[in-house]
């Protein structure tokens, strides 16, 4: 049996998994958030979620957006069983072009922490369109998200060098996906449609190929 561990995205929890159906033949471990340090990278804090988790070497690790990034990290510091990823990107060149620019202007800082958890109007439209439970789950996960892991966490990704892609690395990605640029994104199995939510509306798809990819 194989440990399986879900690890979210940026301002969403592990209900991001809710329609992602996973045999019963793993035993399947959902990942929340824990506070960073403010000198945190995110190599140190896929470290910590390593201990946290207690994270072994030859589980699978499935990552949606910027869980998918810290699954990467993880996967460098413990062999993976698989690493996949799922609206997500794997090195630092698959980062879109406005990653430069919020690097050079970085004006998220002067954005107060508690107003994070209320931006949902703004970041809504980048994910696509969402059925009205979805909107609905997808602000409730929004307001309940610290807001000091967010600020840190919009940092770190802007901050993120990479160029190691790890082994047994599968990765998932929508043609419509207007976060990460899927003409950017390298050896992807590319879902027509798909948004940066497409764990939801393209769960279907999504849950055939997981259960091919876990059968390899």
């Amino acid at each position: 049996m194989s440990r399986i561990y879900l690890i979210a995205g940026l301002g969403a929890d592990t209900r991001v998994y809710n329609n992602i159906n996973l045999s019963d033949e793993h035993e399947v471990i959902t990942v929340d958030w824990i506070e960073p340090a403010f000198v945190d990278t995110l190599t140190s804090y896929s470290q910590k979620l390593i201990y946290q988790y207690n994270i072994k070497s030859n589980s699978v690790l499935i990552g949606n957006s910027l869980g998918g990034i810290v699954a990467v990290e993880i996967a460098k510091l413990i062999p993976a069983e698989k690493v996949i990823l799922i609206s997500s990107i794997k090195t630092s060149d698959e980062a879109p072009w406005y990653f430069k620019l919020f690097h050079a202007l970085p004006v998220y800082k002067l954005v107060p922490r508690k107003v994070f958890n209320l931006m949902g109007f703004m970041i809504k439209p980048l994910f696509g369109h969402m059925s009205q439970e979805d909107a609905w789950l997808f602000s409730n996960m929004l307001k309940r998200s610290s807001p000091v892991f967010m600020k840190w966490a919009m940092y770190a990704i802007l901050h993120w060098k990479n160029e190691v892609i790890p082994p047994n690395l599968y990765h998932i990605t929508g043609d419509m996906d207007l976060v990460f640029d899927y003409k950017r994104i390298k050896n992807a199995t590319i879902v027509k449609g798909g948004t940066h939510i497409m764990i939801f509306d393209k769960a279907k798809e999504i849950n055939k190929l997981l259960k091919g990819i876990l059968k390899k």
